[in-house]
């Protein structure tokens, strides 16, 4: 029979449980018994003195009569006359002895009792005993088991050590691959640079070469016919000669003169060709029945613009992310659009924003906003596959220019009047006739295309595919492509059109020199990252600085004849900058971030 605290785990062994039960009642053999050795001998000793002292006392009460029949009485009688204590001593040895006895039996009764006492105070201890004893085997058990699970779970952890051992020795063997890989990027970079650079300094100099020859041709050009012109101007004509003699000295003169007519042509010609810069101006013959094109007057533009340096107006413009941003050609007038579908037009009036119209109307999130030349008109790209036109004053959209079949990111007015151009992310870029409403060409870019901008007679389309592509409105085909590395999210011409700046993915801002239709410079600065797609890039109004907004809601801006960072500005965007804008007088600069914010700088 098992105590109280007997292990009852139905987990444990009946063998473990039957040795447990045979152990415990050895064990409370063992305990009684040491217990009762010592009270039974003192018992048995006390049952021994009782013993002895009953036959005493029966020895006493047989001795007087004993005494009271013996013939010697003289000796009694001495006996009682000389010592009359000695005569009553055996009554009072009984006395005495049956006192003690009772004394002792009291004692005995007590020791039994004391006996019986402790013997039940034992048991108690006892059962205490057993149950503590259970308890203790049960958590030597629990022990066991435990000390089994930690040597498993140390067994574990020394197999998961030597896993993250190997993993450890591993990771660094990659971070090692790592930084060489990096390493021989960063030189395969530079040699890159160099190479590029090189190649750029090589065809500058071709190019100077090449003009050099040409202007030499020229000279010798002009000098030959300066010296025809003389010769020509020497010969006399005589009026008085007969009729066929002056038609025929007539026709000798014209046939000495028009030599000289044809070379000072080509002398106006070459001389207008090569003193003028590279552009891309329609070239085309003067035709008599062709109706010249309305085009907008030229923008006035600064001549020096100021570096800004500090935030003027914040302002929480719009209900979510902000994209695109533009001044009017006035600079006084400015156009925000997010994807709240909202498009906000604000004054700047003594270095603050005031609100002026809010446009209404667009189907979709803003991608870019635009400006006419005149200041008259708004242009927005949409992401409901539309463009869209406003006309400044009136708060309903003007006209819808549909037909892509994917999100609109670009929408740009031309330089001549009513015509627009749309890039899409169907693949497409669409030139559209805003008088009729309708699309004019369309024209397959072969990726998706994320701006455009336009120049004279020429379309400049950024895409996803790490290429710029040249457009012209004459011809169906691409007529050059420049590779950037990392995807172009933004385009912006110079006023003069000579140079042409894109933003891309890989961090880096690059200046193409369209005279020579390569890259001259390329903008990095730690700390700049290109945070979306969509981020935009601008050159000054005197294209002599290049800003851009970075994710982590710095501007920078770059000097652009010496090719290092300016100034970066940091101030109360704490979100990504999504896009600049630089007015064209050169005294603000304007961003906007995914945070709703429009910032006002000067």
């Amino acid at each position: 029979m098992a105590g109280p605290g007997a292990p009852c785990d139905p987990c444990v062994p009946a063998a473990v449980w039957k040795s447990h039960i045979v152990r415990q009642l050895r064990h409370r053999d063992r305990t009684q018994k040491a217990l009762f050795l010592e009270l039974v001998p003192a018992y048995n000793h006390l049952l021994e003195k009782a013993e002895l002292l009953a036959k005493f006392s029966e020895k006493l009460k047989s001795q007087p009569k004993d005494v009271i029949s013996t013939p010697h009485e003289d000796w009694r009688e001495k006996v009682s006359v000389t010592d009359p204590d000695q005569v009553s001593s055996p009554a009072s040895l009984r006395v005495k002895w049956q006192q003690e006895k009772k004394g002792l039996q009291l004692v005995c009764d007590e020791m039994a009792y004391q006996v019986v006492k402790k013997s039940s105070a034992l048991e108690t201890l006892q059962s205490q005993l057993e149950e503590r004893q259970d308890r203790l085997e049960a958590l030597q058990a629990c022990v066991v088991q435990l000390q089994e699970a930690r040597a498993q779970q140390s067994r574990q952890l020394e197999k998961r050590q030597a896993e993250n051992t190997a993993q450890k020795e591993a990771y660094e063997t990659l971070l090692q691959q790592a930084a060489h890989q990096e390493a021989a990027l960063r030189r395969l970079q530079e040699e890159a640079r160099d190479l590029l650079e090189q190649l750029v300094q090589r065809k500058a100099r071709a190019a100077a070469e090449r003009n050099l020859r040409n202007e030499r041709r020229e000279r010798a050009n002009q000098a030959r016919v300066s010296q025809e012109l003389k010769k020509a101007a020497k010969r006399t004509v005589s009026i008085s000669e007969i009729p066929n003699t002056l038609e025929d000295g007539t026709k000798e003169e014209t046939v000495a003169l028009a030599p000289a007519a044809m070379p000072e042509f080509l002398e106006s010609e070459t001389c207008e060709k090569w003193k003028r810069p590279f552009s891309f101006k329609k070239r085309r013959g003067h035709s008599v029945g062709g109706a010249p094109e309305q085009r907008y007057q030229s923008i006035p533009v600064c001549v020096s613009a100021q570096i800004p340096s500090q935030a003027q107006d914040v302002l929480d413009a719009h209900l979510s992310e902000v994209n695109a941003v533009c001044f009017g050609p006035n600079s006084s007038l400015l156009a925000t659009g997010g994807a709240d579908r909202l498009i906000h037009l604000w004054n700047v009036v003594g270095g603050r924003l005031e609100t002026n119209q809010t446009l209404e109307g667009a189907g979709g999130s803003i991608t870019s906003v635009d400006f006419d030349p005149s200041g008259s008109q708004v242009l927005a790209a949409t992401y409901n596959q539309a463009a869209q036109l406003w006309k400044v004053g009136e708060t309903q959209s003007k006209e819808t220019l549909s037909g892509h079949k994917d999100k609109v990111t670009a929408a740009k007015f031309k330089l001549t009047r009513h015509q627009a151009v749309t890039g899409s992310r169907d693949r497409t870029v669409k030139e559209w006739d805003l008088g009729r409403a309708y699309c004019s060409r369309t024209i397959n870019v072969l990726s998706y295309c994320n701006d455009v901008v336009c120049g004279d007679h020429i379309i400049i389309s950024g895409h996803n595919d790490q290429k710029i592509r040249f457009w012209d409105s004459r011809g169906p085909h691409c007529i050059q492509v420049i590779p950037v590395q990392g995807r172009v999210t933004s385009l912006h011409l110079s006023h003069d059109q000579l140079h042409l700046l894109s933003c891309s993915r890989d961090n880096t801002l690059k200046v193409i020199d369209l005279r020579i239709s390569n890259i001259r410079q390329v903008f990095r600065a730690d700390g700049f990252k290109c945070s979306s797609d969509w981020t935009k890039a601008v050159f000054s109004p005197d294209r002599s600085y290049a800003l851009a907004g970075s994710s982590n809601g710095e501007l920078y801006i770059w000097d652009v004849n010496t090719g290092k960072l300016e100034t970066s500005l940091q101030g109360p965007h704490c979100t990504a900058v999504n896009a600049v804008a630089w007015c064209f007088s050169g005294n603000h600069v304007v961003s906007v971030d995914q945070g709703r914010k429009v910032v006002l700088w000067h």
